[in-house]
């Protein structure tokens, strides 16, 4: 038979035709093929055996006795819900065999009195069927791969918590072991590095709340780091007010963590020396896109001005950390002198 596939496994057909001689013959060419075939006459026959299940595929003739088979399939259901038809009609008009179509039917044959027709009806039955079966099958790896992904997401949200808490907890050590010394330069140290941490925990406290664990929007972000660092420094007596102006924009988890520290190092030597220890000043982060593909992130203060040259005040390590966070994030940091005041920008490619 010049017209079949080559189809591994045998197929059970429902046949909906009220002409019992053709009938035999159908089920006669289908069990050459190794196909078993089941015969009714009418749509209950037929709607009771497809909600039995093991039913395949559909053989549907277009005329019967008391309805046709445009009725039954309009009675079976969506596509999904039940197998695949395949519609048969004597008719020659293409109009038929369109709204058969139209109204679910997954192939068409005209039905005649040659050996060609049994061919053919073979051959749509063995190619509708395993077009289904390949698309049930892409179903359900795609409904495995939402499963998995869904519980890797939720996995990797729990971790994300885990981290958070735990870096709280490293921070809140910290803090306490800062109140508890007395040199002021180790003080400063502990405090410094309190602000390092929490920035990172930040990030993971930001991506076990949000839909999408793989990025972070940095304007959310950002604005809740320098928040809890303003919050911080101001309960020592620093009086600053910072302001933020941050467009909402998604980095992937290791460009956030580098990106917070580095606002998070640029925000405290702001707090701490670009005003005179009685003065209030005010600290502005913000951030643009730029149209070379860049996102800018400036911290702005109006204090005593600093062009980065020269040496750093306190340790140093706050300089070392912005060189090598720079490098990390394949950023520019440049400083500029305002009047009054610095203007410190951090540049990189945003893909």
């Amino acid at each position: 038979m010049p017209y079949g596939t080559d189809l591994k496994e045998s197929i059970r057909v429902l046949h909906v035709e009220d002409d019992m001689a053709l009938a035999t013959l159908v089920r006669k060419a289908l069990a050459r093929r190794g196909h078993e075939t089941v015969h009714v006459t009418t749509g209950d026959e037929a709607l009771r055996l497809i909600t039995a299940g093991g039913v395949d595929i559909v053989a549907l003739d277009h005329t019967l006795a008391a309805e046709t088979g445009l009725d039954i399939l309009a009675r079976m259901g969506p596509r999904g819900s039940r197998p695949p038809v395949v519609y048969v009609t004597g008719s020659m008009d293409a109009r038929l065999a369109i709204e058969a179509l139209k109204q679910g039917a997954d192939d068409y044959v005209i039905k005649d009195a040659s050996e060609e027709f049994f061919d053919l009806l073979i051959a749509a039955l063995e190619q509708a069927f395993e077009r289904w079966r390949l698309k049930s099958a892409r179903a359900r790896d795609q409904q495995l791969i939402r499963e998995a992904r869904d519980r890797a997401e939720m996995l990797l949200k729990e971790v994300n918590h885990r981290v958070a808490n735990s870096l709280g907890l490293v921070a809140a050590m910290v803090r306490m072991q800062a109140s508890a010394v007395s040199d002021p330069h180790a003080r400063h140290a502990l405090e410094e590095t309190q602000s390092r941490i929490s920035a990172v925990a930040g990030v993971h406290r930001h991506l076990y709340t949000s839909d999408n664990i793989g990025e972070v929007d940095i304007g959310a972000y950002l604005s809740h780091l320098v928040g809890e660092l303003s919050a911080s420094l101001a309960g020592n007596g620093v009086l600053r007010m910072v302001k933020t102006e941050l467009i909402p924009i998604s980095l992937p988890t290791d460009k956030a963590v580098t990106l917070g520290v580095m606002v998070g190092e640029l925000v405290t030597n702001a707090f701490k020396y670009a005003y005179p220890a009685d003065v209030t000043g005010e600290i502005r982060v913000r951030s643009q896109k730029l149209d070379n593909g860049r996102l800018q992130i400036c911290v702005d203060d109006d204090g005593i001005g600093w062009d980065g040259t020269g040496a750093a005040q306190g340790t140093g390590i706050g300089s070392k950390v912005l060189r090598a966070m720079a490098r990390n994030l394949d950023a520019e940091v440049s400083y500029a002198q305002l009047n009054p005041g610095t203007s410190v920008s951090i540049e990189f490619p945003i893909g």
